[in-house]
């Protein structure tokens, strides 16, 4: 059996990470594509309970602490959903997966993307995505969109503009990095356009 695709979707909060990735499971669905989406940190119950603790923004967690409890949902998931998945023909769309630890503790909290890499090597046992869809946005519109939310803010979107100013930067290095992997969508454009571009993106795995 033909092994299925790992596909994510990264971006600082409020560029439309979530709402790319259910129109982009509903359209890769619609074209024949066995497809199951899942979020991180999340999507096993294990990994769901990590979730709300490092959500909680009433929690003190230390950014060792943080990067290591991401760490260690993502393996769960990894393990109890995404192989046996991939394994079984279907391809994965993750809404956030490696990337978004390399830049938010990586570069956000400073302990150094190399670093924060290795943890993750261990923790995914090397799996990379297939294709990873980068959503730009200027960091101020992007703020601007998260305040505008209903649900009360998370530990890291509490966090200072500058924070949110540096994880921005910081995908951009991946993106200049591995440009093979990861393709930079602009998440300006209204979503029908986005989502052309996410499938356009897409088309040479099928």
């Amino acid at each position: 059996m033909r092994r299925g695709k790992l596909i994510s979707i990264e971006g600082i909060d409020g560029a439309g990470k979530t709402t790319l990735a259910g129109a982009l499971a509903a359209a890769l669905s619609e074209r024949g594509i066995d497809v199951r989406l899942l979020r991180e940190p999340g999507g096993v119950q294990a990994a769901e309970q990590i979730r709300e603790l490092v959500k909680d923004p009433d929690r003190v967690i230390g950014a060792r602490a943080e990067t290591l409890l991401y760490a260690a949902a993502r393996a769960q998931l990894i393990e109890e959903a995404i192989e046996p998945l991939l394994s079984s023909g279907t391809w994965v769309l993750l809404d956030r997966f490696i990337d978004s630890s390399l830049a938010y503790q990586g570069g956000g909290r400073q302990l150094g993307v190399d670093q924060v890499r290795e943890i993750n090597a261990f923790a995914t046992g090397g799996l990379l995505p297939d294709r990873t869809l980068l959503l730009y946005l200027d960091p101020a519109l992007a703020r601007t969109r998260s305040r505008r939310r209903t649900d009360p803010p998370d530990r890291l979107e509490r966090e200072r503009d500058d924070f949110h100013a540096t994880i921005a930067r910081t995908y951009e290095e991946l993106a200049s990095g591995d440009p093979e992997r990861i393709r930079r969508l602009d998440a300006s454009q209204d979503e029908r356009t986005l989502l052309a571009s996410a499938l356009r993106a897409l088309e040479d795995l099928a």
